[in-house]
C-alpha cells in the first residue's frame, strides 16, 4: 500500500526495514558488512536529513558495530537492568531516606535470595 502511493513515506519505510533486515539472526559479519554498506548508499541518496544523520552514524560507528555482530553483544541486560531500577525508584516514592530505596534495589535486582519465616524449616 505504501509503495503504490511513492513518495517519501514509502522510501523510509524501505529504508526502515532494510536497516532491520541487517540485524536479522542467522547473517555473517560479511553479509552485515555489505548490507551496511548498501543501507549508507541508499540512505545517503535518500535526501531526507534522518536517513542522511544515520549514514554518517553507521559509516563512523562500522567497525564497532560489525565487532558487536562477531561478539554477539548487545546492551539488552543493561537496559533491561535500567529499567527495572528506574521502576522501583518510582514505587519508592516518599521513602524517607534513599537508603530505603537502595536497599530495595540491591533487594531486587542483587543475588540475594530470601525465604520467608513458614519455608525457612521445611529444607
Amino acid at each position: 500500500m505504501l509503495q503504490a502511493g511513492g513518495g517519501k513515506v514509502a522510501r523510509a519505510y524501505l529504508l526502515k526495514e532494510a536497516l532491520r533486515g541487517i540485524f536479522a539472526p542467522g547473517l555473517s559479519v560479511d553479509d552485515v558488512g555489505v548490507l551496511l554498506q548498501r543501507f549508507c548508499s541508499r540512505a545517503s541518496r535518500s535526501r531526507m536529513p534522518a536517513f542522511l544523520r544515520l549514514a554518517r552514524t553507521v559509516r563512523k560507528h562500522h567497525d564497532g558495530i560489525l565487532a558487536a555482530v562477531r561478539l554477539g553483544v548487545t546492551n539488552a541486560r543493561s537496559e533491561a537492568l535500567n529499567n527495572k531500577v528506574r521502576l522501583i525508584t518510582r514505587r519508592a516514592y516518599g521513602f524517607h531516606s534513599a537508603q530505603a530505596a537502595l536497599a530495595l534495589v540491591h533487594l531486587s535486582c542483587g543475588p540475594i535470595t530470601l525465604q520467608p519465616p513458614h519455608e525457612l524449616h521445611l529444607h
